[in-house]
């Protein structure tokens, strides 16, 4: 029997941002501290099954992120990362964009950045 969608259910006290088309949570499972989901309200698997206004929405959510998390948290960079599919790692089917603030230290060689879902693959 398939899970219910954990996106899809109440998340009434968890969203920080939210638009017509989009909300964003912080992550259940925080790689770093502000670690940020936006996800879009219709359901949809993958980026690639999403509409090009719903991809836009997520942009302009990423951005109000962004300045909102800068402030709160002075972070060095950002990763943003999709996983589309689940030979791409994505655990939960509704789209996600994470947005995860970086921080000078927080790891030992951070060069390479999302090449690291591959680790053998992220130094070159």
């Amino acid at each position: 029997m398939e899970q219910p969608c954990p996106f899809c259910a109440d998340m009434d006290g968890r969203i920080v941002f939210q638009n017509e088309l989009v909300f964003a949570i912080r992550d259940g499972y925080p790689v770093s501290t502000g670690h940020t989901l936006i996800i879009p309200k219709r359901h949809v698997a993958t980026w690639f099954d999403a509409k090009s206004w719903e991809q836009q929405a997520i942009f302009e959510a990423i951005e109000h992120l962004k300045s909102a998390l800068d402030q709160e948290y002075s972070p060095d960079g950002y990763n943003i990362g999709i996983n589309a599919g689940e030979a791409a790692g994505q655990t939960v089917m509704h789209l996600h964009v994470h947005l995860i603030p970086r921080f000078e230290g927080d790891m030992n060689d951070p060069r390479g950045g999302v090449r690291g879902v591959i680790p053998e693959k992220q130094k070159y």
